[in-house]
């Protein structure tokens, strides 16, 4: 059997990669192959993976399968976030403007800094001692 797949796309936050597959549908969103509202716990992480689709306005559309690993919840519910626009912008350029508006084409740059050596984190120092 071929694959439906409309269109595909690549999120990437903090240490999570998230795969994305568009699918036409009713607007199923599964999440290594979990209902998303199974997968995430956190109501913020739900809508953040919901918020292109209803940028969109295409919330009722399509059907979202997406892979998902590394990194903690909300760096995986960022990177679906980014993978669900792409892939929207890839099956209908129309879309772009309002993901663009709503800053959702836009990787999130942030990483964890490293940690230095002579110190306890990326910047707390050790406690002075003044005797």
């Amino acid at each position: 059997m071929a694959d439906a797949t409309l269109s595909r796309g690549t999120g990437r936050r903090k240490t999570a990669i998230a795969r994305v597959r568009l699918l036409a549908g009713t607007g199923t969103i599964l999440v290594n192959s979990r209902p998303v509202d199974q997968y995430f716990v956190c109501e913020q992480d739900r809508k953040k993976v919901r918020e292109p689709l209803v940028a969109a306005g295409a919330l009722d559309k399509f059907d979202v399968n997406a892979s998902v690993e590394g990194g903690g919840p909300t760096g995986q519910a960022g990177a679906i976030e980014l993978g669900i626009a792409r892939a929207l912008k890839l099956h209908n350029p129309v879309y772009e403007p309002s993901l663009r508006g709503g800053h959702l084409l836009t990787r999130d740059s942030r990483m964890k800094e490293r940690k230095k050596y002579g110190k306890r984190g990326a910047r707390r120092s050790v406690q002075f001692s003044k005797r």
